[in-house]
């Protein structure tokens, strides 16, 4: 390694990328080009830097596997930062292979890092907490340390786990000093912030109180039915019941939810679950069949009986209930909270995270647009999708495919 490559690097370590890109900029030796594409992607220039990290890789001979790994890794980053989510896990999953068996382990935790936070912004905790709990952070460079610990912050913010979450985000706060990189002080301060803003709204009395996490979290854990509209499920007694993907059930228990201790006319019901303004028969019949399906799922935490003009929810053990609601209102509250974090994401990643078709993702994004919510940039295949960040309160609660609640 010559002297103006090392001293890219060191800058680059340090957080300056201007200062890394003035001592290779002319340069196009794979090592430089690889150095120009990290630093490119460090100021924004997000493309660029792909393409000159793919340059890099090209470059670099058959003997130099290692290289070529690093150079697979960094993009592997940069697709993240353009939230590219629709590539293949394995070149990074091979990635950090050759780069474990060049004992190149401060690169090798990078990929795996980088596969856990993949997964976070899919929503599939359960695999990124599978990743994370192989981890192993000790002797690895300070800023490597607090990203790793953001993720794991993360990963208890998105399930509930308060406590955890705190220690985490103060351990991360306490390696991005050391490492004195302002950006990862600045995403450690904005996580830390998360705990204290209003995350859902609790209904009650026809008014509302706004909840933090820890609000929420204390409120789930203890021994109210609490139907859960941010999540899409029952909680009681720690017991959870998820209705995410029975929506007609769940509006069901909101009704009767919102209701309570009062019933529901069968009308306001049949309106409610299945959209309808002139309701016959056949739908009469059919809320009996879906009242008959809610009642055996939630058997365990609360009866649901007939009444004169309609229904009411009988919480066992006399419980009280609890309407948990959204910090927004709307359909397209997780679309709103994936945007939140201020990145550029495109239609297929949104649909991937989602779980939805590109179609449905469309829709929603045309009326989030046409009520100035969200706003486009770029054409065709190249158009991404952003929102400002909400600075009044966290969306954690809205993001898709949480953990259940234990």
């Amino acid at each position: 390694m010559d002297s103006l490559i090392a001293a890219a690097a060191r800058a680059l370590a340090a957080g300056d990328a201007l200062g890394a890109l003035k001592r290779v900029a002319l340069r196009d030796d794979p090592p430089a080009l690889a150095l120009r594409g990290i630093a490119m992607a460090r100021l924004g220039e997000l493309p660029r830097a792909r393409e000159l990290l793919r340059r890099a890789a090209r470059g670099f001979g058959a003997h130099e596997e290692r290289a070529r790994a690093r150079c697979v890794v960094a993009e592997a980053e940069v697709a993240l930062a353009m939230r590219d989510l629709g590539g293949s896990p394995r070149p990074l999953a091979a990635a950090s292979t050759t780069l474990e068996a060049c004992a190149d382990h401060p690169n090798a935790v990078q990929a795996r890092l980088i596969a856990a936070r993949r997964f976070l912004l899919l929503g599939r905790l359960e695999e990124a907490e599978a990743v994370l709990a192989h981890l192993d952070v000790r002797g690895l460079p300070a800023s490597l340390a607090a990203v790793a610990e953001l993720a794991a912050a993360e990963l208890a913010l998105r399930s509930l786990r308060v406590g955890p979450a705190q220690a985490a985000l103060a351990r991360a706060h306490q390696a991005a000093w050391q490492a004195r990189v302002p950006a990862l002080l600045a995403e450690v301060a904005e996580a830390q912030a998360a705990l204290d803003r209003p995350s859902a709204r609790r209904l009650c009395d026809g008014g509302e109180q706004t909840l933090r996490l820890p609000e929420v979290a204390a409120l789930l854990a203890s021994d109210a039915l609490v139907v859960d509209a941010c999540r899409r499920g029952l909680s009681a007694g720690g017991a959870w019941q998820p209705l995410a993907r029975r929506p007609v059930l769940f509006a069901l228990a909101r009704a009767l939810a919102e209701a309570w201790p009062g019933d529901v006319d069968r009308e306001a019901l049949i309106a409610c679950a299945f959209r309808t303004r002139r309701p016959d028969e056949t739908h009469r019949a059919r809320l009996r069949v879906e009242i008959g399906r809610l009642r055996t799922l939630v058997s365990a935490m609360a009866g649901i009986e007939a009444t004169g003009r309609g229904f009411v929810l009988r919480p066992r053990g006399a419980r009280p209930v609890v309407l948990l609601a959204p910090p927004i209102d709307g359909e397209q509250a997780s679309l709103v909270a994936l945007l939140a974090d201020g990145a550029a994401w495109s239609t297929s990643a949104l649909a991937l995270a989602l779980g939805a078709s590109q179609r449905t993702v469309q829709r929603a994004l045309v009326e989030l647009e046409a009520a100035g919510r969200v706003r486009s940039i770029g054409r065709a295949r190249a158009r991404r999708w952003l929102s400002p960040p909400l600075a009044d309160f966290t969306t954690i609660l809205l993001l898709p495919a949480a953990l259940p609640i234990q």
